[in-house]
């Protein structure tokens, strides 16, 4: 069993962690401290500090109150953490195999609707049944939709996080909390030696009865649930491997502008055009970067597009033509047949560098689909997995296209208030036309379908 100094509870408002979190402090040598990195609590209503620390100096560093909290606190420390709080904490807890993370989930549906009459009653604890206060609540279509897409989103980072470091959480469901053994399971999980005999019984359910008892509108129900793809059947399958967010090849102006390069496009050109701003950084970890957008207000950040045949041609001559990529020189050759000069030796013929071309066009389809088994370049993935991949840190501001880059970075200039130098011309294009052909276009297209589709590529040449 690992040994934990911490834990924390990854909840969303009326998923029962005020119950789950009473029936931990009553267990000798552990303290969860509440809503700790709330952004307008500090763990509990009406408190000014906590450890010492007030609202405004855990606002300023967070990560101090974190550190306070766990060497202040006899035995184990935890705290309640939901998806709108500071999420700035997490880079020191998600990594962390030492603080143990239990995540509790309800369904959405009837957390939803008990977040309405919360709201409505102002009532979101329960002791004395007495003082129940109730209301029929109006059921809001987009406001759940949102809810639920919010809350799907930071169950996808917690478990992505999970799976890279090779962690495990305790799950609970809402009705968990009524088993003695479920939370004697979750005891010993802790490493906590101590037993619950009883179950918390202070705080009393507020909303019993069925759900269209509650809502003026029950009919909504079946909309929102039609407007839900609850199994996920429009989403387009992939079996593309998900990608990390690159922030170490991330490029910082001092102007305040962030580049998050995509690899084979047009980074030559935009590094120029970088560099002529004034000073660049780069090299960042997601701490250190996070630091540089806080010294930066008002930033922005934006990658480029580059149509997915010309992109797959540029990562062609590099890695296979120029000989970058010896191993995947060797996989095409070996087990493609692909017919390839030596590195650095042009083609004999247009006719041979097409097919090579070709050959190498096939083997991004099979690596895109996860069906290459290796690993898969960034040079080589889609486009829309590595800005997903983006989106894992920060989503950007702007997506700015290949073909109109000269006005998208003079746009981005103006906003910034700066003077935009001119964009230096990238020749890769010249380089495709001299081979281009119609079943390069059909090769590309079915190779990048998830760009073409999601980004509107059309063809390269019309």
């Amino acid at each position: 069993m690992p040994a934990f100094h911490s834990f924390v509870i990854f909840a969303e408002m009326r998923t029962g962690s005020n119950l789950l979190e009473a029936n931990l402090n009553a267990l000798p040598g552990v303290t969860s401290h509440g809503e700790v990195f709330n952004r307008y609590i500090l763990g509990k209503k009406d408190r000014s500090d906590l450890f010492g620390i007030t609202l405004e100096e855990r606002d300023r560093d967070p990560r101090r109150l974190l550190h306070r909290l766990r060497a202040e606190t006899p035995g184990l420390a935890g705290f309640r953490f939901f998806h709108d709080h500071d999420l700035r904490i997490l880079d020191d807890v998600l990594p962390d195999p030492a603080c143990a993370k239990i995540i509790l989930t309800r369904n959405p549906l009837e957390s939803y609707v008990s977040w309405k009459i919360a709201q409505a009653t102002d009532q979101w604890k329960l002791t004395n049944p007495k003082r129940l206060k109730t209301a029929r609540v109006r059921f809001d279509v987009p406001e759940f939709v949102q809810h639920l897409r919010d809350i799907q989103a930071f169950q996808l980072l917690l478990t992505h996080s999970l799976q890279t470091t090779g962690q495990t959480a305790f799950y609970l469901d809402y009705e968990d909390l009524g088993s003695i053994e479920v939370m004697n399971g979750l005891t010993a999980f802790l490493g906590v030696e101590a037993r619950l005999k009883t179950l918390d019984d202070t705080l009393k359910k507020q909303n019993p009865g069925a759900l269209e008892d509650k809502l003026e509108n029950p009919e909504a129900i079946a909309e929102a649930i039609a407007a839900v793809d609850v199994f996920n059947l429009g989403r387009t399958p992939s079996f593309e491997p998900r990608r990390a967010a690159g922030v170490p090849n991330v490029l910082a102006s001092d102007a305040g502008l962030l580049f998050f390069p995509i690899r084979s496009g047009p980074e030559v050109p935009i590094r120029d055009w970088f560099m002529r701003l004034g000073d660049v950084t780069e090299g960042f970890e997601q701490k250190s970067l996070r630091h540089w957008k806080r010294k930066h207000p008002g930033h922005r950040s934006f990658t480029v597009l580059r149509h997915p045949l010309l992109r797959a041609h540029a990562a062609f001559r590099h890695k296979i033509v120029a000989g970058e990529a010896q191993d995947l020189r060797r996989i095409l050759i070996n087990g493609f047949l692909a017919e390839l000069q030596p590195p650095g030796e042009p083609f004999a013929t247009v006719e041979a560098e097409r097919a090579a071309f070709l050959t190498f066009l096939t083997y991004c389809r099979l690596a895109v689909a996860g069906q290459a088994g290796a690993r898969v370049d960034p040079g080589l993935a889609s486009q829309t997995a590595l800005t997903q991949g983006f989106a894992s840190f920060q989503p950007l501001d702007l997506l700015l296209r290949e073909d109109s880059l000269a006005e998208g970075l003079a746009s981005l200039a103006a906003e910034a208030r700066l003077s935009a130098p001119a964009v230096t011309p990238d020749p890769a294009g010249a380089a495709l036309l001299s081979i281009w052909d119609e079943t390069l276009e059909a090769a590309a297209a079915e190779a990048y379908a998830r760009d073409y589709m999601g980004f509107g590529f059309s063809r390269w040449r019309k």
